[in-house]
């Protein structure tokens, strides 16, 4: 076997060791690039800096970046997990690759061209066509792909699967049936939902927006919304408080199922919470489901789509592009930056990524889920029965959390819409 044919490590161990090697390689980095510079231009291996803060995944990236150093000795990759990305961008030196959450940080570059077009790249034809419109509506640039999706992450109820054997229920498929399985377990003295609502995003997360990708084209909605601008209101065609009223009743219905002490729990109790059987559902995503095994590693846990409606062919799960690689325009390394990015994206790379962070591929060509909980979601995502998350599409300069921590609190949902309205034509305005 070849050097260049040497598999990726495909099982990792995450810790914070990975965070400090990720700050770490800042130092060896420059000792590397003052090296090159010492032996003349073009004598040594070009650096590059990769910029990937997701605090599970520092470890894991860093092993992978070790074993592409194995595989060639043309570039080196400086693992950068600790500057401020707009800093860098407003001082023109960016990093030479990113991979991260595709969100409005990212949206922002995008929108502004400051992203390089990635077209031409053979990897950029191997994405899921179907995912395109979650990518456009976030964001876009005339005739240019911005973004490589790396992972994607669907979320949906987390139920143990241990508590509806033991009181006879199945799997609701309709609104109504939800609600009857709720009401079933109330009768039999178990908790039907563990809700954290003292942590606002996993209220925005989960209940809200499970709530209105369930009745809602989240992606049509936002499209008409930009276009709409300065307009939205009262008056215009679509609006948060026209198009979101009944879902947002809807989750105030879904909250009266929460334990009695919801407002003063956060995440890490309610992932201990359900791992200790202390609730049959749990409106979280993936990135829970290790947690909750650090507790209790044999809990059997499922997963299913809210039902909104009563027709069950409306459920759907919730999806956001957890990571997406991007190479800026003003990167003077973009062909390493592009060897780099063709790397991380060989099928047997990508898979053991998303293998390990528990997310669906986004290729073409992707293996599927093997996870046990998973499993139950991947004929939504293989049929496109997904929406992107509404909270996803709100910028972080409107305080929507807080807005659906109020309304998960039993405030009136109208005047909050209509706050939320007017929080964008502000930002319309502004824009």
């Amino acid at each position: 076997m070849t050097q260049d044919a040497r598999p990726p490590l495909l099982s990792h161990e995450l810790s914070r060791r990975g965070f400090l090697r990720g700050v770490g390689a800042v130092g060896a980095g420059l000792a590397l690039a003052s090296c090159a510079r010492g032996t003349g231009s073009g004598s040594g291996p070009t650096e590059i800096v990769f910029y990937q803060s997701k605090p599970e995944v520092i470890g894991y990236f860093d092993d992978l970046i070790d074993q592409f150093h194995q595989t060639q000795s043309r570039v080196r990759v400086r693992h950068d997990a600790t500057s401020n990305l707009a800093g860098s961008f407003v001082r023109e030196s960016p990093p030479d690759i990113g991979c991260l959450n595709y969100n409005f940080e990212v949206s922002r570059y995008v929108e502004r061209g400051a992203l390089s077009d990635l077209s031409d790249m053979p990897e950029a034809g191997r994405i899921r066509p179907d995912l395109q419109p979650l990518i456009d509506v976030t964001a876009s640039y005339p005739n240019r792909t911005s973004v490589i999706p790396y992972s994607l992450m669907a979320a949906a109820v987390l139920y143990n699967r241990q508590i509806f054997a033991a009181q006879g229920l199945s799997v609701p498929t309709t609104r109504a049936e939800f609600v009857a399985v709720c009401e079933a377990l109330t009768a039999a003295g178990v908790t039907p939902i563990y809700s954290t609502f003292k942590d606002p995003w996993t209220i925005a997360q989960g209940h809200f927006d499970y709530s209105v990708g369930g009745t809602v084209d989240t992606t049509a909605f936002f499209n008409r919304l930009k276009k709409e601008g300065t307009e939205v209101g009262p008056g215009s065609p679509v609006s948060f408080e026209k198009q979101f009223l009944e879902p947002v009743k809807r989750m105030q219905e879904l909250v009266a199922y929460s334990q009695e002490n919801a407002t003063s729990r956060g995440y890490g109790d309610g992932n201990l919470a359900f791992a200790n059987g202390e609730a049959a559902m749990y409106l979280q995503g993936p990135w829970a489901i290790g947690e909750i095994a650090k507790s209790n590693p044999d809990l059997d846990v499922g997963a299913f789509p809210l039902p909104m409606t009563d027709d069950p062919a409306d459920r759907k799960v919730r999806v956001n592009i957890d990571l997406a690689l991007w190479i800026p325009e003003g990167s003077r390394k973009k062909e390493a930056a592009r060897e780099f990015l063709s790397f991380l994206m060989r099928p047997d790379v990508i898979d053991a990524y998303n293998a390990h962070a528990l997310g669906f591929g986004v290729t073409t060509d992707a293996s599927p889920v093997t996870n046990a909980t998973l499993v139950e979601l991947k004929e939504y995502y293989d049929r496109a029965a997904f929406y992107l998350g509404a909270s996803q599409l709100v910028p972080q300069s409107i305080p929507l959390q807080n807005y659906t921590q109020s309304l998960a609190a039993g405030a009136s949902p109208e005047p909050v819409l209509r706050t939320l309205d007017a929080d964008w034509r502000r930002l319309a305005y502004r824009s």
